[in-house]
């Protein structure tokens, strides 16, 4: 069976009724990953009374706009942030049956479509769990993100990437962070400007997609990080780090302050390693602000937007090194490149660009 055999439309519909239900999971991994609790028991439970959640008040979206946001059990508020994380995992599987599996060719087997859909997918819920697990601990799960760069690597043939290149792109991106932002840094400032879970994160980007899925993720994310950064500045006047990052700064100092002698050392020791013991300083430059979220946006646009700016740089500096007069063929062969792989409308800007050139 081949994926031309089934309608559209009703891939789309499984697409995104499987996105809500995973989203949905991911509620459960966003709240108890980052506390150490079983992921799969006890049931679902009420976070203020814990009572019971009836299984017809879990209805992805659909339970809590019918509750009107407010527990079942004891009328608690639920934040609305439930039912965003279900339709964000929804959207994610729409996107990429939409665009990365719809757009195979007809002729590709079932099966194969089914694995490509089922490891971007994963990709999507794992990302959407290391977004606000990091917003909430300043913390990135080992099982999220080294968990993900191996799943990169082990889907590389059936993307059509290179194991090779998958796993160049893996060191290259655990290498830039570790190097530059976490040794260097250490060295000009006396801490870590970034945390090692960074450092996965960024060879997750680089399993998925080599090197250029690196440069894009660290480019793209810093420029989301500057931009959500002014943005909380000019409308809270400060950067706020999350509550739980403050309660066990807390209490790890009152733990530190009831050790003595060698155990208070090598405690001490252990957190002067930590970026999140010491206090943020109150300028803008000493801020804390957790870089993970926007890394992990950064990654999931890339499949999307990334593939085609990247070509885009990649044919600006051949233009350069090249010469104006080689701008006819190097433009139409990108235009040829683009429009055969994912459509005219993608391949719009370099066709604008090549007969702006051709004007010079």
């Amino acid at each position: 069976m081949v994926l031309a055999e089934l309608p559209p439309t009703f891939l789309l519909v499984i697409a995104g009724l499987v996105g809500l239900l995973f989203g949905s999971f991911a509620n459960v991994v966003i709240y108890r990953l980052p506390r150490g609790e079983n992921l799969a028991y006890p049931a679902s439970r009420c976070p203020a009374c814990g009572a019971p959640i009836r299984a017809y008040h879990n209805v992805p979206v659909l339970g809590w706009l019918w509750l009107r946001g407010r527990a079942g059990c004891c009328k608690a508020p639920i934040s609305p942030r439930y039912p965003a994380v279900e339709l964000l995992g929804g959207l994610w599987s729409l996107a990429v049956m939409r665009v990365l599996v719809l757009d195979l060719p007809g002729d590709t087997a079932l099966w194969r479509a089914g694995l490509v859909f089922a490891a971007y997918f994963a990709l999507g819920i794992g990302l959407l769990c290391a977004v606000f697990i990091d917003l909430d601990h300043m913390l990135l799960p080992d099982s999220l993100t080294l968990g993900g760069a191996v799943l990169g690597l082990c889907s590389a043939p059936l993307r059509g990437i290179g194991v090779g290149d998958s796993l160049l792109g893996a060191l290259i991106g655990y290498v830039v962070v570790w190097l530059l932002f976490v040794e260097l840094y250490r060295l000009l400032r006396g801490v870590p400007g970034m945390g090692l879970g960074d450092a996965k994160l960024l060879a997750l980007a680089g399993a998925w997609f080599g090197w250029p899925g690196v440069l894009f993720a660290l480019l793209a994310g810093s420029v989301l990080g500057t931009l959500t950064a002014l943005a909380a500045l000019v409308a809270r006047g400060r950067l706020e780090e999350p509550e739980s990052v403050v309660r066990e700064r807390e209490e790890l100092e009152r733990a530190l302050d009831e050790l003595e002698g060698e155990e208070r050392q090598q405690l001490a020791d252990e957190l002067a390693q930590d970026p999140l013991f010491a206090k943020p300083g109150s300028g803008f430059g000493q801020a804390r602000l957790a870089f993970g979220p926007f890394l992990a946006v950064a990654t999931l646009l890339y499949p999307f937007v990334g593939t085609h700016l990247i070509e885009n740089y990649l044919l600006e500096a051949r233009l350069m090194t090249s010469g104006w007069e080689n701008a006819p063929a190097l433009t139409g062969e990108a235009v040829a490149f683009s429009a055969g792989g994912t459509g005219l409308l993608d391949a719009l800007p370099l066709y604008i660009y090549r007969h702006l050139i051709g004007m010079r």
